[in-house]
């Protein structure tokens, strides 16, 4: 593939990457501060399934298409962006793997909930707050390798 076709593939995922991530962390948190069991049901539900459709293929698609555009380009691998632009994404790779098992929690406990006509148990509430503690690192971390993708600071 020619390097302008591989660049647009790798700008396409991490649009994707970081526009679902930061749209379901939205839905998923003014859900559950609405305490509406209902609809925290129906927005986890597919919170978790537009983190798979969309998060897990393109946190795939990202490294492949990266490391493709840097053999293209002829970047150094030891440029100081690219080992930060590395690090952090490795950081807000190692949140989300936590936050896709929380994710899964909570919608399963939402479900039950809903289906119960119950409150949220405590537990629901607890990996709510784990997976906010992890998605701040995370999004920190996309915004400066967004950032870092486009300066290339020497």
């Amino acid at each position: 593939m020619d390097y302008l076709t591989v660049k647009w593939l790798h700008i396409m995922s991490s649009t994707f990457l970081f526009g679902t991530g930061v749209g379901s962390a939205f839905y998923l948190l003014f859900a559950t501060l609405s305490r509406d069991v209902r609809a925290i049901a129906v927005v986890t539900r597919i919170v978790v399934l537009a983190d798979w459709l969309f998060t897990t293929t393109t946190a795939i698609i990202q490294p492949l298409t990266g490391f493709y555009l840097i053999r293209l380009a002829g970047f150094p691998i030891e440029s100081r962006w690219l080992k930060w632009s590395l690090l952090l994404y490795a950081i807000a790779v190692a949140c989300w793997l936590p936050v896709v098992w929380l994710q899964i929690r909570l919608r399963s406990v939402a479900g039950e909930a809903a289906r119960n006509n119950t409150a949220l148990p405590s537990i629901y509430w607890r990996y709510f707050w784990i997976w906010v503690a992890l998605g701040i690192p995370a999004f920190f971390a996309f915004v400066i390798v967004f950032y870092l993708m486009v300066a290339k600071p020497s």
